[in-house]
């Protein structure tokens, strides 16, 4: 059962955060940026974002609870976050949440916590996702799980954005518009499935 939900909370994690999909926007914020320094803020925002992932991985069930959100409206709110993720994905366009709008007029500020590890990264839908995955029955199993999908997934992420130029080249835009639809097919299933366990948990009639 662990292993199953691992390999469910894997998926679930690397598809709505989707790293091939932001790779556009990684190589775009970083446009004009020496390899050496390019490799240096996805180094820096991976571990701001391993760091705000956990942060709501731990403290969760505390936020939810102390702004008396059942999980059951959570995931219910997840999942309509996540559902139009993975529309705009099915579309091969990126996200409005996880793409940040940008004042060219403005000096240009660190971009390694904001906008690249939030909300590129570690955006509203990945967030949304970790904690309702997290919570259930077995929340210690629960969390140790996702945890781990996510060390993967963000370890996976930096090892794209270290050779995000390759990538690139190899795959093209049409290869990575096909890798980002299909994740918003996948995505969509789990935003349904997520918004649809919420919803029986809070009117349990529906289930018989």
């Amino acid at each position: 059962m662990m292993l199953s939900y691992f390999i469910h909370a894997l998926i679930s994690v690397f598809a709505v955060l989707n790293p091939l999909g932001i790779l556009p926007t990684f190589l775009a914020i970083t446009d004009g940026k020496h390899p050496i320094e390019r490799r240096r803020i996805a180094r820096k925002a991976i571990v701001y974002s391993f760091f705000i992932v956990l942060m709501f991985l731990l403290l969760g069930h505390l936020i939810l609870t102390l702004f008396g959100i059942t999980i059951e409206a959570f995931r219910v709110a997840g999942g309509i976050l996540v559902f139009f993720i993975a529309f705009q994905l099915l579309n091969a366009q990126p996200s409005h949440i996880q793409t940040p709008h940008e004042d060219e007029s403005q000096p240009k500020p660190d971009i390694t916590l904001t906008p690249l590890a939030l909300p590129i990264i570690a955006g509203p839908g990945t967030i949304a996702t970790v904690m309702a995955l997290a919570a259930g029955p077995n929340i210690l199993m629960h969390s140790a799980a996702v945890f781990i999908a996510c060390v993967i997934v963000l370890a996976g992420t930096y090892c794209i954005f270290h050779y995000a130029s390759s990538i690139n080249r190899y795959i093209g835009h049409t290869g990575l518009n096909v890798i980002t639809r299909l994740m918003g097919f996948i995505l969509t299933i789990i935003a349904v499935q997520m918004a649809a366990t919420g919803l029986v948990g809070l009117f349990p009639g529906w289930a018989h």
